[in-house]
């Protein structure tokens, strides 16, 4: 079974580009994507660009809308996310508990729906 961890934190919450603690958050990420990738249970999983960056596109009475930036103001930020192939969503947890932002964000756990054909 397919899991989405969503990786949310807000901005400059974390370990700095630039400052010592990066490098080690930045090994931890090598670390636990390693991990992963050698239990089998990697799918993906990437970093995304800043929400300034970001399009958010909605279509209404036929028209497409775009905003800049993303739909929600929020705190915390979507930066990344792993798809993992897990047992059940207690593994997933468990795995979801080792990525390096759960320590100052937030990792949210979905199951990914499989479509009968």
């Amino acid at each position: 079974m397919q899991f989405t961890c969503l990786i949310y934190s807000a901005p400059n919450s974390g370990p700095q580009p630039g400052s010592p603690a990066f490098a080690a958050y930045m090994k931890a990420y090598g670390d636990f994507t390693k991990k992963v990738q050698d239990d089998g249970k990697f799918v993906s999983g990437e970093a995304l660009q800043g929400v300034e960056t970001a399009t958010t596109v909605s279509v209404r009475d036929g028209k497409t809308e775009t905003i800049d930036g993303p739909f929600a103001e929020t705190k915390e930020q979507l930066g990344g996310y792993y798809l993992l192939d897990c047992a059940d969503m207690a593994e997933a947890v468990t795995y979801a508990a080792m990525i390096p932002t759960a320590d100052h964000g937030r990792i949210e756990v979905r199951p990914v729906v499989v479509w009968d054909s």
